[in-house]
């Protein structure tokens, strides 16, 4: 059938359903919620039997609703309405909550109920959920409800009990009592407002907002002060313990301000404040870490939001270097749980004094990462992806021997749409002795890409099912099971093999040179596209029209 969805954004949600849908055979066209009018001339160009709405921050017009089937998602299960919904959810402690698919109507989130499903609430953030948890919930009830559209005798359910209503969890209902508030809390609020709004606070005497907090049961001081720093985050001490504060968003009146690393905003304010080293166990807060299991090594990288600046990059193709100095024979590259790797740091890039001169420092430290991969000839790797991956984040993967994909992630391994950049991370190289000769239709291609097609294109060796936690036990299973076959010195001897024959016919230095001689021109040259398309991104400049490539109702205009 046709299906119009209309979203504030083609977000990660919104491309998870748009890959399930198309895959079934639906026509599906996105159009952006930027006016009332435009969301008319698109149902009237499209004509769709359905409209599905899985990310609005506004209601649907009224004419739209009462003329058309219009679906909603709404993260919260059945009888929660409001704003806030999982930001509440988290905030409070729920050990359930869930999905709901449901009617437009007069009042919001009170309309039918088409479909609902509920999961579990584990600790972690509101977007670590809403990639997760809410992504399945919402992936199950929205094909479950075009599957009963479809049917001629379903009747969707009323929603008789109106009292789930919960106003806008608003900024004073956010706020820390540092001298009171115990870790747990803390943490809860923080999580709460992930991604956005943040939580308004002030730290060492900045107004700002506070993201991603990680709990350190060792350290210990007056609450609310900053104890200790550890590569751009600061840690603040609670009435029970401590929390690890990865970012923070400084609030300046009248102007736009973006989330960096909290060392970043507090700069000088930070120079009495010890830099401490990460344990070696405990619970604590780091972005990369290593371990050993038998013959099996696992590194990981859980860097926020998938973004690795110049100085991740650096510290990471060390971590890979030092591996060297160990004898397990398979290095797992495990990424974070929420996402694999974003590529390039487009908010650290543009807070430089030159975005060009970072943009050329941070993409050459990603390329010195893949080139420590491409060139670890002493041990099978094996890139496990537990979370979604874009840009160049994709082609770091692929630099590895195998790659594991969770089932249901997004790739993006296209740099169309970040102004036009061609592209690094040796991505000549690898994509081409993957991708064959789809690897062209790979990067002239603006859409997301799920693993079923990933596989279909090389980009992916394996699928492993299941929530990030059961995938990395999948992958340990996996990497023990090969470990265990005894043929891993073989498939060493032939990577070498297969290295040296690919440098002989074209050495990594010549693919570098011609990409970034590329990339020189998206940086330092005449066309500005790649600028003002990161400036954009960052300050989350609002659409002014859908992109055409998702669209497909105006092609034709």
């Amino acid at each position: 059938m046709k299906i119009l969805f209309l979203t504030h954004s083609f977000n990660s949600l919104t491309q998870r359903l748009y890959m399930e849908l198309t895959g079934r055979g639906h026509e599906v066209s996105v159009e952006f919620d930027i006016n009332d009018d435009v969301t008319r001339e698109a149902v009237d160009l499209f004509k769709p039997d359905l409209i599905i709405a899985p990310f609005l921050k506004r209601a649907v017009p009224e004419d739209i609703w009462k003329n058309h089937v219009c679906l909603i998602v709404h993260p919260g299960p059945k009888g929660d309405r409001g704003p806030s919904s999982l930001d509440w959810a988290i905030q409070d402690g729920v050990e359930e909550w869930g999905v709901t698919v449901l009617q437009a109507a007069e009042e919001m989130d009170a309309g039918d109920i088409w479909a609902t499903h509920n999961f579990q609430v584990r600790d972690g953030s509101k977007g670590s959920h809403y990639r997760n948890e809410v992504t399945q919930a919402a992936v199950k009830g929205v094909l479950e409800a075009v599957e009963n559209f479809g049917n001629k005798n379903f009747k969707p359910t009323p929603l008789t009990d109106l009292s789930g209503w919960r106003d806008l969890l608003k900024q004073d209902q956010r706020s820390i009592d540092w001298a009171s508030d115990d870790t747990a809390t803390v943490l809860r609020k923080i999580r709460a407002a992930d991604g956005f709004p943040g939580v308004r606070d002030t730290v060492l005497g900045v107004d700002c907002f506070l993201f991603d907090a990680h709990e350190d049961d060792g350290l210990k001081g007056t609450p609310g002060e900053v104890i200790a720093q550890r590569h751009g985050a600061i840690c603040r001490a609670t009435i029970d313990g401590a929390v690890w504060i990865t970012h923070l968003k400084e609030k300046i009146e009248g102007e736009r301000t973006f989330k960096l690393p909290a060392a970043t905003v507090l700069k000088d304010r930070l120079k009495d404040v010890p830099e401490l080293s990460a344990p070696a166990d405990g619970l604590t807060w780091r972005d990369i870490w290593y371990e050993r299991e038998g013959e099996i090594g696992y590194l990981y990288f859980p860097f926020y939001n998938g973004a690795m600046s110049t100085e991740q990059c650096q510290r990471l193709a060390e971590a890979v270097r030092e591996t060297r100095q160990d004898d397990a024979q398979i290095l797992v590259l495990m990424g974070g749980h929420d996402f694999w790797s974003n590529g390039i740091h487009l908010n650290t890039i543009e807070a430089a004094e030159s975005p060009a001169n970072e943009s050329w420092d941070n993409i050459n430290a990603m390329d010195d990462l893949c080139r420590e991969i491409l060139t670890l000839d002493d041990k099978f790797t094996i890139a496990a992806m537990h979370g979604n991956a874009g840009a160049g984040g994709v082609f770091l993967a692929l630099c590895a021997d195998l790659v594991l994909a969770r089932q249901g992630i997004i790739m993006n391994p296209h740099y169309k749409n970040m102004g036009n950049l061609f592209g690094s991370e040796y991505w000549t190289y690898v994509l081409p002795r993957r991708g064959g000769n789809d690897a062209a239709s790979v990067m002239t291609n603006r859409l997301p890409v799920g693993t079923d097609e990933a596989m279909a294109l090389g980009l992916v060796d394996t699928m492993l099912p299941g929530l990030p936690e059961e995938f990395s036990q999948g992958v340990r299973q996996y990497a023990r099971s090969m470990a265990e076959a005894s043929t891993v010195k073989d498939e060493i001897t032939a990577k070498k093999q297969r290295r040296m024959a690919d440098e002989a016919e074209k050495p990594l230095d010549d693919y570098r040179a011609e990409e970034l001689e590329r990339m020189k021109l998206n940086f330092f040259g005449f066309d500005p596209s790649y600028h003002v398309a990161r400036y954009n991104f960052v300050f989350r400049v609002p659409h002014s029209r859908t992109p055409l490539h998702l669209a497909k109702h105006r092609r034709l205009l």
